[in-house]
């Protein structure tokens, strides 16, 4: 019980960043200071803010792993992971990109994920 928890809290924090990383570049030009980097900046911007989502990724896929004593198989972290990218998204999406909507396909393509988890972790 103590190695999923830890696992999953990990695995947000990872994909807290990971978002930030992958999308939060796209708020610089309303940063002053950012706003007139070049591609080149932001990448390495970007993979600054990455390796702190590996620093957290990494641990929580050696904690959670079944082969490693964790309680998760491969299968069933990557799922894992998927539907915490989706939450994490969807959070940062609604809270940075109010021109953004959240609409009933949204919803359904997250019932079909909660779907994928109980079929991955099904017997």
């Amino acid at each position: 019980m103590y190695k999923g928890l830890l696992t999953i809290i990990l695995l947000v924090i990872s994909n807290s960043f990971m978002i930030l990383a992958w999308y939060g570049h796209l708020k610089f030009k309303e940063m002053p200071a950012f706003s007139k980097l070049g591609l080149i900046a932001i990448i390495f911007i970007s993979w600054g803010i990455a390796l702190f989502e590996y620093v957290f990724q990494v641990p929580a896929n050696k904690i959670g792993f079944n082969e490693n004593g964790g309680p998760f198989n491969l299968w069933q972290l990557k799922v894992i992971q998927e539907v915490i990218t989706l939450l994490i998204f969807t959070i940062f999406t609604l809270i940075f990109f109010k021109n953004e909507s959240f609409r009933i396909n949204h919803v359904i393509g997250f019932i079909f994920m909660i779907l994928a988890v109980y079929f991955i972790f099904k017997k």
